[in-house]
């Protein structure tokens, strides 16, 4: 079967306002002529792409045109007065170039026709905690009912939401999005833009309070996904959250059909009975009152709480139920949000897991009591390596501190810590409890590597800033797939 083509020429042209040149100065425009994909990295670029030379404050995409064209692009999208346009048509290069006044509403105009030609179903979440796990489970469970697409990585912000928009095929089935926030109204402008089918908000925690102040001004934030709800509104929302009823009157003010999920015994889709196990659980639940029993391939709380709200939606958009709870069995964690590897180094064995995407006071929370019901290998410890959590405003100190008295009531044996604010954190922990306090993540390595024995269990987690990752990275050197490898070799 012919594949169609994302856009053609002409579709672009129409969609963006743009006035085409080629390298002889005529308009390349014809049935044939299309591109396959659209990028803003010429790095990941692939053949037949348009690349879309957004500018901001950190580089300009106008300056990798040549990039652009080496890797094969079929058209670029620029700003027709910018001294390296103009440049470029003077080399008379073998490109179509569409040039418009600003590249960022071009992409957004491109974004919008992508939206209106698509007879698909959409989905858009978000919350402040697993709305890029409930993203993948979604694009996974959905898949064994039609063709879908969804953003890669965590393409939430007002690029990553038009980019995935402009990337989605005209003839696929369902469409996931994921929506993410900094300030109020951020996710208002970005619903109205995906105009979704089914809304699903993940949990409220204190993700970005240092710009929106409480928590109640974040679920706020949050409920203004449902403003961009089309055709039945459907809106699933967290019933175990402390937020719920403002969110459930949020979403009665637009006029939703409401969906809980959760663990509360009055939720739509809960569990009857959950089995859990150090690398998975199993349950037995109510799907809008449809009984099914499935796996979670990775362990706790959240992630079952996030296969609810999965499963509900699959359900809401009349999907293959049963094909996605068995599905659910094989979606693994992502990097930094729980992946588990089993280190090999010095004749020691220990499992490193990586939390080192993100964190939050709530995604800390799930992560610890997470690890704290892993058992322990061998006599082996468990063990938590913190950085700072990011964007807590004023607040920061004091939820770094508060945060403590959770570790203490935990099963953890130790906890090093990293960072100006988890300062607060180490000097809360009782002293049977406190590891070493460092500034800088790679002076963690040394310790470390010093201090960790056969069996450990040891979780890295922080906000991005916090650098964690790197943490993480040297271990992973001596990853099973590296295993022969030793550490000063």
């Amino acid at each position: 079967m012919h594949k169609q083509p994302l856009w053609t020429f002409d579709e672009i042209a129409t969609a963006t306002k743009a006035h085409v040149l080629a390298h002889d100065g005529a308009v390349p425009i014809n049935s044939a002529q299309h591109v396959s994909g659209v990028s803003i990295d010429t790095r990941s670029l692939n053949p037949g792409d348009l690349f879309v030379a957004l500018s901001g404050d950190q580089s300009d995409g106008h300056q990798f045109l040549d990039q652009a064209i080496s890797a094969g692009a079929s058209g670029v999208l620029v700003e027709g007065g910018h001294a390296r346009v103009l440049s470029l048509i003077d080399q008379k290069s073998p490109i179509a170039i569409f040039c418009v006044t600003d590249v960022f509403e071009a992409l957004w105009d491109l974004a919008r026709a992508a939206r209106a030609r698509s007879t698909a179903k959409i989905i858009a979440v978000t919350g402040s905690v697993g709305k890029t796990s409930v993203k993948e489970s979604l694009k996974a469970c959905l898949a064994h009912s039609g063709p879908t697409h969804a953003a890669v990585k965590s393409y939430n912000n007002h690029i990553g939401v038009p980019l995935t928009l402009a990337r989605m095929p005209r003839d696929v089935s369902f469409g996931v999005f994921e929506l993410g926030m900094n300030h109020a109204g951020e996710i208002s402008l970005l619903s109205r833009l995906v105009q979704p089918h089914v809304a699903i908000i993940t949990a409220i925690g204190a993700a970005h309070i240092e710009a929106l102040g409480s928590l109640e001004a974040i679920a706020d934030a949050k409920a203004e996904i449902f403003d961009g709800l089309i055709g039945e509104r459907i809106a699933i929302l967290p019933a175990d959250s402390s937020h719920y009823d403002q969110l459930r009157l949020a979403a009665e003010k637009q006029n939703c059909h409401i969906v809980s999920f959760g663990q509360m015994s009055e939720a739509d889709t809960g569990p009857i009975k959950m089995r859990k196990h150090p690398t998975c659980s199993c349950v037995d639940a109510q799907v809008q009152g449809r009984p099914m029993t499935y796996k979670v391939a990775q362990p706790g709380d959240h992630h079952i709480s996030n296969s609810l709200a999965v499963l509900t939606a699959v359900n809401c958009l009349g999907a293959d139920l049963a094909l996605a709870g068995l599905e659910l069995a094989h979606v693994e964690a992502l990097s930094g949000r729980g992946q588990r590897h089993v280190i090999h180094f010095n004749g020691l064995s220990f499992i490193l897991v990586d939390e080192s995407y993100n964190a939050n006071p709530t995604s800390m929370r799930a992560a610890i009591s997470t690890l704290a019901n892993t058992p322990k290998n061998n006599g082996g410890r468990q063990i938590i390596v913190l950085g700072d959590m990011a964007e807590l405003g004023s607040m920061a100190t004091q939820l770094h501190g508060e945060l403590a008295a959770f570790v203490n009531d935990q099963s953890i044996d130790l906890v090093y810590t990293c960072g100006t604010h988890m300062a607060s954190l180490n000097a809360n922990l009782e002293p049977t409890k406190r590891g070493v306090h460092v500034t800088q993540p790679l002076e963690l390595q040394k310790i470390l590597e010093a201090e960790l024995r056969d069996g450990d269990v040891v979780m890295v987690k922080g906000s991005n800033s916090s650098r964690m990752g790197l943490v993480v990275d040297h271990f992973l050197n001596y990853s099973e797939d590296n295993s022969q490898k030793e550490l000063g070799a």
